[in-house]
């Protein structure tokens, strides 16, 4: 039996080497797949892209700390004889002659050069003070996103993986089936050309290898989409054909039957809840008094780029906008409304969340009972085959019931198969769902 096996096994590799020898086949590991994507999927770097204009965005909030310095160069003409007076003034060349009447009414073109140094500075602004807290909210939320991407990323690409590893199990099976219908074809063909055998019965082994040779060149075709699809999710080059190693997977000792807050998107909405909480805040806090101070520089003079006569200008500012229509009440209640259907999005989430982890525990006692029943089941359908097998050597059976019992075999064998697959992903999708437990 141990030679069977292993006999079995070298035509699979055989055969498959030769399958994919135009393709660029490389071995891969699940911890170098999650490793490259990680730093390569285009989707986390999207995410991670988006927490960077979050925290550009609240740097941006510097502005109500630091003062704002604005330098001006313009060049002025009129003949308006309040301005023109003031040109005069400005550049503090005013005589006796220009408080003639005549003068004054109709002072003709006067020209000015202003350079000016304007100085802003913010000294108590209450409602900018809770806008930057929640800019630096937003950041968190951001960065909470950015977890969440990756863990969503890594179960993935661990799902693609198995399903790779998947396809080589199925592709073991039919490899394993082809050579069993092969020897069965031999054995059929040589009781055929003895006269012991009807015309029919070689001709039905025969459909059954170019059904078998089909089922086969299709799964091999599928290890090459689902290497695309795992290359694809690392953000790598299409067209690699990858070989995978046994991944181990393991049910957690205590499983969890509600989501927690922890989990990186629940943090996310929640610390999104409290922005909104400080957005309201700061809205409110537009309607008290702002304080600011303020000075500005100036150089005047009538010829251009004339740097003559210099003042300067400086104070601090009191405004209070008592009324405006209304518009900081109604930016209110429309915050208001937008934080309270996050909330229930919220709700919705967590009750979402928690549903989906009864589930995949139930669905989890379904698949360990299921490959119990599939294990049995492919050790009966293998103990079937071998007792048909020899009864067919010695011709107490049909080539039919040969036939239907290898199919059967295989069809256990693949069962089998999928069920551990499916208790694997199910594993890995519950690992998702209670992250940060």
């Amino acid at each position: 039996m141990v030679y069977k096996k292993a006999f079995i096994f070298s035509l699979f590799f055989i055969q498959t080497l030769a399958i994919l020898a135009q393709k660029s086949v490389k071995p891969l590991l699940l911890e170098d797949a999650l490793r490259v994507a990680m730093e390569q999927n285009k989707q986390i770097k999207l995410a991670i892209n988006d927490q960077k204009i979050a925290e550009a965005q609240y740097k941006q909030t510097d502005a109500i700390f630091l003062p704002q310095l604005n330098l001006s160069y313009a060049g002025l003409v009129t003949n308006q004889p309040l301005s023109a007076f003031g040109f005069k003034m400005q550049q503090a060349h005013v005589q006796q002659s220009d408080f003639n009447p005549a003068i004054l009414n109709k002072p003709g073109a006067v020209s000015n050069t202003l350079t000016q140094l304007s100085v802003q500075q913010p000294i108590y602004n209450a409602d900018l003070g809770y806008m930057r807290k929640a800019a630096l909210k937003q950041t968190a939320v951001y960065a909470f996103q950015v977890q969440r991407s990756k863990e969503a990323i890594e179960m993935q690409v661990t799902n693609a993986y198995l399903q790779l590893s998947f396809n080589y199990e199925l592709v073991n099976v039919l490899q394993e089936a082809l050579n069993t219908v092969k020897e069965i074809y031999r054995f059929t063909n040589d009781r055929y050309q003895q006269g012991l055998l009807q015309k029919s019965d070689l001709l039905n082994v025969e459909v059954q290898i170019k059904s078998a040779e089909t089922n086969l060149a299709e799964a091999q075709t599928q290890i090459k989409n689902n290497s695309d699809v795992l290359s694809q999710l690392m953000g790598t080059t299409l067209g690699e054909v990858y070989t995978t190693s046994p991944v181990l997977f393991q049910l957690p000792k205590k499983l969890a039957e509600t989501v927690s807050i922890n989990r990186s998107d629940i943090k996310a909405m929640n610390i999104a809840i409290d922005a909104y909480d400080l957005a309201i805040k700061s809205t409110k806090h537009s309607m008290f008094p702002k304080l600011n101070g303020f000075a500005n520089y100036q150089l005047n003079d009538a010829k251009l780029f004339g740097f003559g006569a210099n003042g300067y200008m400086a104070g601090v500012q009191l405004s209070w906008d008592i009324f405006k229509g209304n518009q900081a009440k109604n930016k209110i209640a429309t915050q208001v409304l937008e934080k309270n259907k996050l909330q229930e999005q919220l709700n919705e989430q967590t009750e979402k969340s928690d549903l989906e982890i009864r589930k995949t525990i139930a669905q989890l006692a379904d698949t360990k009972f299921k490959i119990e029943q599939q294990s049995i089941a492919v050790e009966q359908a293998s103990e079937a085959l071998r007792i048909l097998q020899n009864r067919y050597s010695q011709g107490l059976a049909n080539t039919t019931d040969v036939l239907m019992a290898q199919t059967q075999l295989s069809q256990q064998k693949m069962l089998k198969a999928q069920a551990i697959f499916i208790q694997n992903t199910t594993i890995n999708y519950l690992k998702f769902l209670t992250a940060n437990q």
